[in-house]
C-alpha cells in the first residue's frame, strides 16, 4: 500500500486536470464546427495524460538523481528523494511509459487519418516522437533543457500550441490561424504554473544550479512575470471570445474570476513558499477555463 501511493504521488495527480486543458480547447472548437469525433477525442486525452504523466516520473527521476529535490527544496517531497521508489523502479516506469506513450500516439494517429493520408501520418508520429523527448529531457540528462531555463518555452510550445491546433488539426485536417490566441492562453498559462513552481524552489534550485527563468529574473521581477502571463492568456482568450462566440461569451468572463484572485495573491505573495497552493489554484482555473471555453462553443 506504501509503495502504490508512492506511485500515485510521483505521477502528481494534481498537474492532470492541465495538461488536458488545450485538448479541450481545441475540441470544444471543433465541436461548434461539427468536426467532433468521440474517438479522436478519447484517444487524445489518453495520450495527453500519458505525456504528462511521463513528465511528472521523468522529472522525479532527474530531479533526483541531480540532487535538485533535497532538504532545502520548499515543494512536496519527491518520490526519489524520499527513498520510497529507487531509481531503477523510476527508469523502468519510465520506459513502460515511453511504449505506452508510443501505442496510444499510434492508436490516435490511425483514427484520425487511417492509411490513406500517410505523409500527415508520419508529421504527426515525428511531433508524437518529439513530445515524448521533451517530455524526459526537461530534467533528464546533462543536456536537460529546464536546466537553461527553456522550461517556459517549451511548456508554452508544446501544452498550449501544440495541444490546441494539434487537436484541432487531428479533426479538421487544417489550420485555423486565429486559433493561436486560445492556444497561446492555455500555453502562456501552462507557462505560469512552471514559474510559480520555478519562484517557489528559487533558492533551492539555486543551490543545485539549476537555471530558470524565475532564478534569472529574481523573486521581485519574476512575479511580474507572473502577472503578465495570467494577463495577457485572459486578454487574447477573452478577445477570441469575444469574436467568435454569440451571447455566451460573457460566461467566459465569469471563468476569469480565479484568474483575477490569483494575481492579487501572487502580488501579496512576500516568500516563496507562499506560492505552493497557487500551483493547484493556476491548474484548476486553466482547466474550468477550458472547460468553460469549450462549453459556450458547444452551445453556439
Amino acid at each position: 500500500m506504501i509503495n502504490l501511493q508512492a506511485w500515485i504521488s510521483a505521477c502528481r495527480l494534481r498537474t492532470l486536470p492541465l495538461s488536458v486543458s488545450g485538448a479541450i480547447v481545441g475540441s470544444g472548437i471543433a465541436y461548434s464546427r461539427d468536426l467532433f469525433d468521440g474517438s479522436i477525442f478519447t484517444l487524445t486525452i489518453l495520450t495527453t495524460l500519458s505525456l504528462q504523466i511521463l513528465s511528472n516520473l521523468a522529472n522525479d527521476y532527474g530531479d533526483g538523481v541531480k540532487g535538485t529535490d533535497n532538504e532545502y527544496r520548499i515543494g512536496p517531497e519527491r518520490a526519489l528523494q524520499s527513498g520510497k521508489i529507487s531509481p531503477k523502479q523510476m527508469r523502468n516506469a519510465i520506459v513502460f511509459n515511453v511504449i505506452l506513450c508510443l501505442i496510444l500516439v499510434t492508436s490516435l494517429i490511425y483514427s484520425a487519418f487511417g492509411s490513406e493520408q500517410f505523409i500527415t501520418s508520419i508529421v504527426f508520429i515525428i511531433l508524437g516522437v518529439l513530445a515524448i523527448i521533451a517530455a524526459i529531457k526537461y530534467t533528464v540528462g546533462a543536456s536537460a533543457y529546464g536546466y537553461k531555463a527553456l522550461g517556459d518555452v517549451m511548456v508554452f510550445l508544446f501544452f498550449g500550441w501544440l495541444s490546441v491546433l494539434g487537436t484541432y488539426f487531428l479533426y479538421s485536417k487544417q489550420i485555423d490561424f486565429l486559433m493561436l490566441l486560445p492556444a497561446s492562453s492555455i500555453g502562456l498559462l501552462s507557462a505560469g504554473v512552471l514559474n510559480l513552481n520555478n519562484m517557489r524552489d528559487i533558492e533551492s534550485d539555486r543551490l543545485s544550479n539549476k537555471q530558470t527563468l524565475a532564478g534569472y529574473f529574481g523573486f521581485k521581477r519574476a512575479k511580474l512575470y507572473q502577472l503578465v502571463l495570467v494577463g495577457v492568456a485572459m486578454l487574447f482568450i477573452g478577445f477570441y471570445s469575444f469574436l467568435n462566440l454569440n451571447s455566451s461569451w460573457y460566461l467566459i468572463l465569469i471563468a476569469f474570476v480565479p484568474f483575477f484572485v490569483h494575481i492579487n495573491s501572487v502580488r501579496k505573495s512576500k516568500a516563496p513558499i507562499e506560492f505552493d497552493p497557487q500551483l493547484k489554484v493556476l491548474a484548476l482555473s486553466t482547466f474550468l477555463l477550458a472547460t468553460v471555453f469549450s462549453i459556450c462553443h458547444i452551445l453556439i
